[in-house]
């Protein structure tokens, strides 16, 4: 009897886990860009999708086309069905998703949304060379910039754990501002409503204050010239 296999989906229909051969090639195949792996335990498993897909695969890269030649032969530029994402620019081969040249790819993106302001509010971390979400958390009442400030940490310390470097894009000033303060200055009252949300502040600031988190580069999203930060829950 063959041992059973775990299928990660970083990068397909739906990413996600799954138990047969068949169910994964629903998720993968006719995809563009599927990113994906088998796994002997549902543990590792697990794991890995909770990872990067990069600490898994290989995540294929092509050269760039530099030469006149190249560029005249590159097919034209298809355009998406109305409702569905742009596809990635030919011009780039390292992600899935539709970035400017000045974004890095092998980088996390970080967003919150609330729905009132305070409200129900969740953030989450999205990996940007494969549009996978990497980590969620929410809905809790609280503020967007709440949301933005942990989902900064969030990634830090899970960056930190992982011994991995690399650069995490937010659109909120207010929170890089407070990153850096290592201070949450929000002015939400703290009530048995919130005490659970301040419990989680009370420990983003002293992993701030008690980490080194100089080597990974925290940047300003620019939303005016790139677009909506591809962690955006596309609620606007």
């Amino acid at each position: 009897m063959s041992q059973p296999k775990y299928y990660v989906v970083w990068n397909g229909r739906e990413p996600g886990i799954y138990r047969t051969w068949e169910d994964c090639q629903r998720q993968v195949v006719g995809f563009p860009a599927a990113v994906y792996k088998s796994f002997k335990s549902e543990a590792e498993a697990k794991r890995a999708f909770e990872a990067p897909a990069t600490d898994y695969v290989n995540v294929p890269t092509n050269r760039s086309k530099t030469s006149e030649e190249d560029r005249t032969q590159r097919p034209p530029q298809v355009t998406a069905p109305k409702g569905c994402p742009p596809p990635p620019p030919d011009y780039r081969h390292d992600t899935v998703l539709p970035l400017p040249l000045e974004v890095k790819a092998d980088a996390l993106a970080v967003d919150a949304a609330c729905s009132g302001n305070p409200g129900p509010m969740e953030y989450r971390g999205v990996y940007l060379a494969t549009g996978q979400e990497i980590f969620h958390y929410g809905p809790v009442h609280g503020t967007n910039n709440i949301g933005e400030f942990l989902a900064i940490v969030h990634a830090l310390a899970l960056l930190k754990k992982r011994q991995r470097v690399m650069t995490i894009y937010t659109d909120s000033r207010n929170a890089l501002l407070w990153i850096k303060a290592r201070k949450c200055r929000t002015k939400l009252a703290r009530t048995p409503r919130t005490e659970q949300l301040f419990q989680m502040i009370e420990r983003a600031e002293h992993w701030l204050k008690t980490n080194d988190f100089s080597d990974i580069p925290i940047l300003k999203w620019e939303t005016s010239r790139w677009g909506e930060v591809p962690a955006d829950f596309g609620r606007k």
